[in-house]
């Protein structure tokens, strides 16, 4: 059975691909700073502490680890853009530093592939085409942004013929939060449900079994199509209109749904790299299963 070691395996997008790899043979390992809550997995896994440091030894980590997932990201609570708060050298440090420190100590430890996850951050709100892809420019305009493609560098300069990297690209993700946790749509179910104003969002979504999906390719596809590559991770355009209207016909509430947001100007990315790799999410249809069954835990 192959070891793998994922970082940040307790946060909203660790636990998916926790599962997904559990669910598909692998030996998983949890890294972060205190051990995963009892349940929160449906399998049992192991746990190694590990933490976002540039001065910190954690060689044995890796001991015996075949592939390290690095889903592990440091920042204010509920902010990515923005996740510096009031400290972005401390953020730098981190999640720049920090990972760079962790990716050598693999490498050196003979873990044989490693990815990363990126965003959709990379490429800013300035980009101009309205479909951007991976060759399109990266021209971040957040600190956010720009520590994950700063990260994303780092891990390319160390591919090589014994040490396979990727990074994928992931825009926002959605899904069931685990036992005890809120899901992303938790306050904007709430507030339509109790007949609050609701505004008219739009965004790029994708299911995060879909994004566990993408890693476990980048750990099971022929090195010479993926090493010191990058991947868009995305599924579906939606708004909040299209998102509670789904909530609408699950719940029956008469409550009447937010204007639609303007579509034209927003930026898609496109996935057809990912998708020729044999990558499949699962578009519209499980976005509508998918709120139809958080509805049922309301």
């Amino acid at each position: 059975m192959t070891r793998v070691l994922v970082s940040g395996g307790t946060g909203f997008v660790g636990r998916f691909i926790v599962e997904h790899l559990l669910a598909n043979g692998y030996e998983v390992t949890v890294g972060g700073r205190s051990p995963p809550p009892a349940g929160l997995y449906s399998q049992r896994v192991s746990h190694v502490p590990l933490r976002l440091d540039a001065d910190a030894d954690q060689a044995c980590a890796f001991d015996d680890i075949y592939y390290f997932v690095h889903a592990a990201f440091e920042h204010v609570e509920g902010r990515y853009r923005g996740g510096e708060g009031d400290d972005p050298q401390g953020f730098r440090r981190a999640n720049l530093d920090g990972s760079v420190r962790l990716f050598e100590e693999a490498r050196a430890a003979g873990v044989r592939r490693c990815v990363f996850l990126s965003s959709r951050a990379v490429y800013g709100d300035t980009a101009a085409p309205p479909l951007v892809a991976e060759t399109s420019p990266a021209a971040p305009d957040t600190l956010y942004g720009q520590v994950k493609l700063a990260t994303e560098n780092a891990l390319k300069s160390m591919a090589d013929h014994s040490f396979v990297t990727t990074s994928l690209r992931v825009t926002g993700v959605y899904g069931p939060a685990g036992p005890g946790r809120k899901h992303k749509w938790s306050d904007l179910f709430s507030d339509y449900i109790a007949g609050r104003p609701v505004p008219g969002r739009i965004g790029t979504e994708v299911h995060g079994d879909d994004v566990a999906q993408a890693v476990r390719l980048m750990l099971e596809t022929e090195p010479a199509r993926i090493s010191g590559q990058v991947f868009n991770v995305s599924d579906v355009l939606t708004d909040n209109r299209e998102i509670l209207s789904f909530l609408q016909a699950a719940t029956g509430c008469p409550h009447p749904l937010p204007p639609a947001a303007e579509a034209a100007e927003f930026k898609t990315m496109s996935t057809e790299k990912l998708r020729a790799l044999g990558w499949m999410p699962g578009g519209r249809e499980r976005l509508a299963a998918t709120i139809r069954e958080l509805a049922g835990r309301r």
